[in-house]
């Protein structure tokens, strides 16, 4: 059996994410962050000074990735981590005033990128499409 990528659902999701990933990246590289780190800062921004243990567990990446992109974060003053208070061996990631001043910019780089990927679709069918995705992502993560 021969495989077909232009109708294989791993194919297309990966070359899609890779179109998502490059116009995002084109939109937020002049607020000082890179694509890698936008998933962190997103979970960040919904709840600061988790756990590196919650970030991953939101995050479905390997322990290195997440390590190593929180360590650019810090590097580039978007976070800063400090001992837990109950867990010796766990430190809180937290935002510093740099990453918070970009929220509303991020959010609204990552909205214009949305609508124009998007822009193919009709409002149902956008609808369909982020429901079938979160279908296949609960499916994926169950296994």
């Amino acid at each position: 059996m021969a495989f077909e990528k232009n109708i294989s659902a791993g194919y297309l999701a990966n070359h899609m994410a890779r179109l998502f990933a490059k116009g995002l990246q084109e939109r937020i590289t002049p607020l000082g962050i890179v694509t890698g780190q936008f998933p962190m800062l997103l979970e960040l921004w919904e709840q600061d000074g988790i756990s590196q243990r919650e970030l991953l567990s939101k995050l479905d990446v390997e322990q290195a990735t997440l390590a190593n992109t929180l360590t650019r974060m810090e590097r580039d003053g978007l976070i800063k981590r400090t001992k837990h208070p109950s867990d010796a061996r766990a430190q809180q990631i937290w935002l510093t005033d740099k990453a918070r001043a970009v929220r509303e910019q991020s959010y609204a780089a990552a909205s214009a990128q949305n609508a124009e990927a998007m822009s193919a679709l009709s409002s149902t069918e956008q609808t369909q499409f982020i429901d079938f995705m979160h279908r296949v992502i609960g499916a994926m993560r169950q296994r």
